[in-house]
């Protein structure tokens, strides 16, 4: 790796010394790669090189921050940006507490979690994975759509209070694959997130895919009685519930400010399944992690749910700043969110389909535009989408039209969850907006909830 950037960061460093403020300086730097795909052929192939500086200036109680996209080759720019971050701070209305400034002890790298050989893959070699996850599945009337994104990202970190720096490195890619039929509206999804090249697996997006078009052209469809099923969700769906839990449980600034379901009294208290664990993990790889925090803490797999016992709230430092608590290790871009497998043994859709079963069980596989309706009562709303499927009880399957659900979380990992897989895999809940942030959170493979409502149901796809 390249110390040009480092050498730049100390020198702008020297020259924030002589400002009457404390300076922090992120570098972020993203080498991003698309291949879209659109009506069965590529419509997009690009990539593109950006570094974005921020530069954080603290003056007691008082913080500014400026953000540019620039050049390295451009050291006055460079130096302007850190003279407006100084300006402006002298300027702003003071918080309510004296936010803490980055001090690291030692340098740190982290470059665990990059894979070059991922990074750098060709437009060739993902139009082979593509093709190979979809020979066979494409006719005139099903049409193939996706994206294949893949990239790097370096964050590096300097602050006035020590010549030490912080750097993190990370490699990521995220595919996803529709197949649309151009008549009767049906769309099915399969997807894979990636940390190294190795974690691409064609076959397996192959037999999913494969799978879920064998029902949609053979099986009815059919719209949905509304009430209560017993359903099983996939990753995706599983995932996202995860991500909203973060949001709206275990995030002590939200729960002070009155936006979450959880308080300090349940700490210690089971609040959820005994199946449930969920822990923020940066052993896990897959997630992209960083062993380090933005204020230089050491990061440790800490538990969130041990359980169904609630073990406490995630703090960031500002956050911890303002309230009085003591920070956690969480002031980073993203968690590792890991939730722990169970004991069922069933790792892919056909399985899943095919055992023997004591009623009806309705396959989603994605919640999709799910949003809050309530945080304090963990109350969301998503609806299903890319290949739900009806596993009737006679072994027959039924492939339903969109169907919407209104739930607590809480209700869903409380005494409603039924069973977890055993096998986990990696989602991709990477946003495709602002700077690359490469996020993936560990979920088993199938997730079965009882008793759950349908709100709403479609008539058509």
């Amino acid at each position: 790796m390249s110390d040009r950037f480092l050498e730049t960061l100390s020198h702008l460093r020297v020259y924030a010394l002589d400002k009457p403020c404390e300076i922090a300086i992120f570098y972020h730097e993203e080498a991003s790669a698309l291949m879209r795909f659109a009506n069965s052929a590529v419509s997009l192939n690009t990539t593109e090189h950006l570094i974005r500086l921020e530069i954080t200036a603290f003056y007691g109680p008082r913080r500014a921050s400026y953000e540019m996209i620039t050049d390295l080759s451009e050291p006055a720019e460079l130096r302007d940006g850190i003279d407006i971050a100084a300006e402006m701070v002298k300027h702003v209305q003071p918080l309510t507490y004296t936010p803490t400034v980055p001090e690291f002890r030692e340098s740190f790298c982290d470059e665990a979690a990059y894979d070059p050989a991922l990074a750098e893959l060709s437009g060739a070699d993902k139009l082979a994975v593509f093709n190979a996850a979809t020979t066979g599945l494409e006719t005139e009337a099903i049409q193939l759509s996706g994206i294949f994104s893949n990239g790097a990202n370096t964050i590096a970190q300097i602050t006035t209070r020590s010549p030490h720096t912080q750097v993190f490195r990370t490699s990521d890619a995220q595919v996803t694959m529709v197949l649309a039929h151009s008549n009767k509206k049906w769309e099915v999804q399969a997807e894979q997130s990636a940390q190294q090249l190795l974690d691409l697996d064609p076959q397996a997006l192959r037999e999913e895919l494969g799978f879920l078009v064998e029902r949609f052209t053979h099986d009815p469809a059919q719209q949905l009685p509304l009430g209560r099923y017993d359903i099983v969700f996939g990753p995706a769906a599983t995932a996202t519930l995860i991500s909203f839990m973060n949001w709206i449980a275990v995030n002590g600034g939200m729960m002070k400010r009155g936006y979450a379901c959880l308080d300090e009294a349940q700490i210690g208290e089971q609040v959820l399944s005994p199946e449930f664990t969920l822990a923020d993990d940066p052993n896990r790889r897959e997630t992209y992690p960083q062993r380090r925090d933005y204020m230089g803490l050491p990061r440790t797999p800490f538990p969130f749910f041990e359980e169904g016992i609630f073990k406490g709230f995630a703090w960031t430092q500002d956050d911890a700043d303002e309230f009085g608590a003591e920070p956690t290790g969480h002031t980073v871009a993203h968690k590792s969110l890991s939730l722990s497998g169970g004991g069922e043994d069933v790792g892919t859709l056909r399985a899943l389909a095919f055992v023997p079963r004591d009623g009806d069980l309705l396959y989603i596989p994605f919640l999709h535009y799910m949003n809050v309706v309530n945080p304090t009562q963990s109350l969301v709303t998503g609806s299903s989408r890319f290949g739900a499927l009806l596993l009737k009880r006679d072994g027959s399957i039924v492939t339903p039209y969109n169907v919407r659900l209104t739930q607590r979380i809480l209700d869903i990992f409380g005494d409603r969850l039924a069973w977890l897989s055993q096998q986990t895999v990696p989602y991709n809940t990477s946003s495709s907006y602002g700077a690359r942030n490469p996020t993936a959170v560990i979920v088993p493979r199938f997730m079965r909830v009882n008793d759950l409502s349908i709100s709403h149901s479609n008539p058509t796809f």
